[in-house]
């Protein structure tokens, strides 16, 4: 493990086919496990960083009353002795609850970076997809009730391809925005397991050489999703009958089930990429490893995630497109209304962009600290990433802690 910026070199067991394992005994408490691969450096090689203000380097974190501190009069509490916490989250298996606490406290403490990164790359990105749109993208051509069969035919193709034009610029920019955003924001987050302070250059300077293997991954995984749908959909082009037609709607429904498996179980790969500094293929294995056992877990969280998400985005979003369409002056709603294609002026572009640029800096750094908080629960849970946190976090004598070197789950 790296001391900068997440955690390289990742163990060969328990994630290789072993599900349990033991901690170390407490006189090899700052050697690395046995269990972890042999390619790591000697603790001899590693400066161990200066304690954060926050957590002084001691013998453990200290006791607190209630859980397995003396109680008043001396006599021993209930419960478990805390877990350290140098950071965002505590070094154990995460509750849901600590996850996603985890996620909005990387904000709350990392504001400035954080809030820098998501807010410049809002702005860029919704001033680009404004002025593609408006000066590049044609507008989508007007489908004449009275045209004939024919003519109808041809404007249904013209405005297809315009708003399909459209929707791939606009797609484009996401895609990019995207990509950068969540390599920087993967940096701040594991910098913030270890309660360290991090600027935008020191994320920057880490994130910078794994973007094009993240672009790479980026673009793979909706493109297997793609072919799963393309392959369903051959027996109803091929054939062009009723029956090529229920075989092929039956194979869609298949593809989705497949895809949906697939992005679940290959939804870890990009903190793997980033944090570990491996190859596209070799990070969709890694993630692959760490999803097994606990697939419906790995989907419940996301799921959740992606619903809270859609949540914020719309208590933010639709007050901001009632002030735009009233700026507006109507004139979009009145041409839905009129079942014509929207055209909405300036102001309705510029308020409503306005709020998206502010659902897009609250919620995609919440997704992104789901999604490594998730990584490293994983790997806490099967390969004792405990142990390693605690020792980059200078949190000496927590391998001989009650509890240390969590496995299974």
């Amino acid at each position: 493990m790296n001391d900068t910026p997440g955690w390289a070199s990742p163990g060969s067991a328990p994630s290789d086919g072993q599900e349990n394992s033991t901690p170390p005994p407490a006189d090899q408490a700052d050697a690395p496990p046995t269990k972890w691969s042999a390619q790591q450096p000697p603790p001899g090689q590693w400066s161990p960083p200066s304690a954060p203000p926050s957590v002084p380097a001691q013998q453990g974190p200290p006791p607190a009353p209630g859980w397995g501190a003396p109680g008043p009069g001396g006599s021993p509490a209930w419960g478990r002795p805390p877990s350290a916490k140098p950071g965002v989250i505590p070094l154990r298996p995460l509750a849901l609850g600590e996850i996603l606490d985890g996620s909005v406290s990387v904000l709350r403490r990392h504001w400035r970076t954080v809030l820098g990164v998501t807010v410049a790359v809002a702005v860029v990105t919704q001033v680009c997809d404004v002025i593609l749109q408006r000066l590049l993208a044609s507008d989508p051509a007007q489908i004449d009730p009275s045209a004939s069969a024919s003519e109808a035919l041809d404007q249904a193709a013209h405005a297809l391809q315009s708003t399909l034009l459209t929707a791939l610029l606009s797609l484009g920019i996401t895609l990019i925005g995207t990509l950068f955003t969540t390599a920087v924001l993967t940096v701040v987050v594991s910098r913030s397991v270890l309660g360290r302070d991090v600027t935008f250059a020191d994320a920057w300077r880490e994130a910078r050489p794994r973007l094009p293997q993240l672009l790479g991954l980026t673009l793979l995984l909706p493109l297997i999703s793609g072919a799963l749908v393309t392959v369903a959909c051959v027996p109803a082009l091929v054939t062009g009958t009723a029956a090529g037609t229920a075989v092929s709607v039956l194979l869609f429904l298949a593809a989705v089930v497949v895809a949906l498996w697939l992005m679940v179980r290959f939804s870890l790969a990009s903190p793997a990429l980033m944090l570990e500094r491996r190859g596209i293929i070799t990070s969709m294995r890694r993630s692959a490893k760490l999803v097994r056992g606990a697939w419906w877990r790995t989907f419940g969280i996301l799921l959740l995630t992606a619903l809270i998400t859609i949540l914020v985005t719309l208590v933010i979003a639709v007050p901001f497109s009632l002030v735009a369409t009233i700026a507006d002056g109507g004139s979009g709603l009145d041409s839905i209304l009129a079942g014509n294609t929207p055209h909405f002026g300036w102001a309705y572009v510029i308020v409503a962009g306005i709020g998206s640029v502010i659902a897009s800096a609250i919620t995609l750094p919440f997704s992104a600290g789901v999604t490594v908080l998730l990584y490293v629960d994983r790997r806490i849970r099967r390969e004792a990433l405990d142990l390693e946190l605690a020792r980059a976090a200078g949190i000496t004598g927590y391998a001989a802690q009650p509890g240390a070197g969590h496995t299974g789950g």
